[in-house]
């Protein structure tokens, strides 16, 4: 049975393919549009899955959507006429929307691919369910799902056995932990659905003063981790502003102003919220494991790639081991509502090993053949060399050694918002200068943003505090106190930025200024190109860990072709550029090498 899942219309749309219960293909659609976080018809995915199974649109047995558009409309509709008069211009525009193109996804999905057969549709947060739960490692597990808002639920606790999902607990909008995450995002300058992460990097310069502030006024939280939100202090439900003048008043000033300096304020409110988040999490994870008996938790939503929060709940609660969907967002979704027609409408078989889980290591996207890209250099007239599959990577290792910053692009493109090798920015972890640098001059973004580690599985727990391993960069887990390098008296008198050029460990470039770090372990059988580079690293530094960013500048989506990659290349300071087994080097390149230009 070939299942296409699809999600789109809100942010990040995607399609997904699942054979008989074995994921074939997914991808995001930003990545062949360029637009990021695009909700657009997945045009360009659909095709890249169908292309990848090998088949036509007539060869598929069913076509299911994330969510259900009437479910949601009616939400939309009851929420205007709770707030009417307010939002009556918000109101026209997405009546306008919705009677053009929302509420006819079935007749849209038959017109856009001339397709004949079954159409379903999935609740939101089931897709959302289904996304961690069916590719998880764990035959049973309780299961959380936390986002903005679906078609009336944002948070749900959920307990997954076998092939089955139970729900048991709900939450339902305006009472919503990522509006609320999202509105101290908008509060203090940034994007929402993509400032988030800002909002994470940001929280360990500053202190949680206005903890106790946000639980005090805005949100009414019970042991259980079920909450109301104050909804005196937020206009999101007459789709004016996120915020509003008593909201401003509570945190003492107007939003931030988009790119303006940043205050420690700022850092103060992410740090809060950041606080808030966590706690929340908590409450509900604890109560979850209680009410079902479970200690293996599976994590959904686009709360679940709040990655400090998940690492919290690893270190202070008895999980025995957690799955977080790499991609917890809307794309996902794509695939948890086809995993969950295969499963749980369909009735089919699941078996797990508990062990490993069926994700692939999210590299389910689009790769690209060593011939056809040598065939475009050659016709563009780019000076390359061919490395032989055994020189890729003692080669590689010699030039990161040399504190070269070198492009990625090998295999099939990650599924989910993390880079994981495969369209990747590596750099030496060890250099202190490597953080600023990747930020200012290869990123272009805040230089307050930390990097990840990539690291051998083996080495894992040699550097970070954590007991299980990590391949979707996921948990955010601390360096481990031997690994550390004390703060000076005169250094810890320091505030805010003021904290960002101190080195906190042999790895500073991904040592972020709470001795944390946003790990990615990869194995053998995972993640064999990135495993065989970090051995030959280890070889030659003793150190089995890189920088590993994501490739793309900021604003802009993970690259996908070779083409894309060559872009990003020359418009940055990387030193060198892997296309598959062909290296470029920048002509400007300061950077020392044996390795010629071909």
């Amino acid at each position: 049975m070939k299942i296409l899942g699809v999600s789109y219309y809100y942010h990040d749309s995607a399609a997904a393919l699942v054979w008989d219960g074995d994921i074939r293909a997914a991808a995001q659609e930003e990545r062949f549009t360029r637009k990021k976080n695009d909700e657009d018809f997945p045009q360009h995915a659909i095709e890249y899955c169908l292309k990848e199974a090998g088949i036509k649109v007539h060869d598929l047995d069913a076509v299911v959507f994330y969510d259900k558009p009437l479910l949601k409309f009616e939400r939309i509709l009851e929420t205007y006429l709770y707030t009417a008069p307010f939002g009556f211009f918000s109101f026209v525009k997405a009546m306008s929307v919705w009677v053009k193109k929302k509420l006819w996804i079935g007749a849209e999905i038959r017109k856009r691919l001339n397709y004949c057969g079954k159409i379903y549709y999935s609740e939101h947060h089931l897709s959302h369910a289904a996304s961690a739960f069916f590719p998880s490692p764990f035959q049973d597990a309780v299961i959380l799902t936390a986002d903005g808002v679906g078609e009336w639920v944002t948070t749900t606790i959920a307990k997954g056995s076998g092939n089955r999902i139970e729900l048991l607990k709900q939450i339902r909008f305006p009472h919503s932990l990522g509006l609320l995450y999202s509105a101290f995002t908008h509060y203090t300058g940034f994007k929402i659905n993509s400032g988030e992460y800002k909002m994470m990097g940001l929280a360990p310069y500053g202190s949680g003063k206005y903890t106790q502030k946000i639980l005090d006024h805005i949100i009414d939280l019970k042991e259980d981790g079920s909450f109301c939100l104050n909804m005196d202090y937020f206009n999101y439900l007459s789709g004016l502003t996120m915020t509003n003048a008593k909201f401003h008043k509570l945190f003492e000033g107007l939003p931030r102003k988009p790119e303006s300096l940043l205050t420690q304020r700022d850092m103060d409110l992410a740090k809060s919220i950041q606080e808030v988040t966590e706690i929340v999490m908590e409450k509900m994870v604890v109560y979850a494991m209680k009410i079902t008996g479970l200690n293996k938790v599976c994590l959904a939503g686009g709360v679940a790639l709040n990655c400090v929060a998940n690492g919290k709940l690893l270190k202070k609660l008895p999980i025995q081991n957690i799955f977080i969907q790499p991609a917890a967002g809307d794309a996902g979704s794509a695939l948890g509502a086809a995993l969950l027609l295969w499963y749980h409408v369909q009735g089919n078989p699941r078996t797990t090993d508990e062990i490993h889980d069926s994700q692939k290591g999210s590299f389910l996207g689009p790769h690209y053949d060593a011939a056809s890209i040598e065939k475009m250099l050659c016709e563009e007239k780019i000076p390359f060399t061919h490395l032989k599959d055994e020189d890729i990577f003692d080669t590689l290792a010699k030039l990161l050694d040399q504190q070269a910053v070198i492009g990625v692009l090998q295999g099939r493109m990650e599924f989910g918002p993390r880079s994981l090798g495969a369209r990747s920015i590596l750099g030496d972890a060890r250099s202190p200068s490597m953080q600023k640098r990747m930020n200012l001059k290869i990123k272009y973004r805040e230089s307050f943003r930390p990097f990840a580690p990539i690291c051998l599985e083996e080495d894992l727990q040699t550097w970070f505090d954590c007991r299980i391993k990590n391949s979707y960069m996921l948990l955010v887990v601390d360096i481990l106190e031997k690994q550390r390098i004390s703060m000076t008296e005169a250094q810890n008198k320091l505030f805010g930025i003021e904290q960002l050029d101190i080195p906190r460990s042999p790895l500073p470039a991904i040592t972020h200024v709470d001795y944390s770090a946003r790990i990615q372990s990869v194995s053998e059988k995972e993640n064999p190109f990135c495993h065989r580079l970090l051995k030959a690293f280890k070889a030659l530094t003793g150190v089995g860990a890189l920088v590993n960013t994501s490739f793309n500048v900021r604003d802009e989506p993970i690259v996908n072709t070779p083409q894309e990659a060559l872009i990003c290349f020359k418009r940055t300071d990387m030193d060198y550029l892997l296309l598959e087994n062909c290296l470029i080097k920048k002509v400007t390149n300061k950077v020392t090498s044996n390795v010629g230009n071909g």
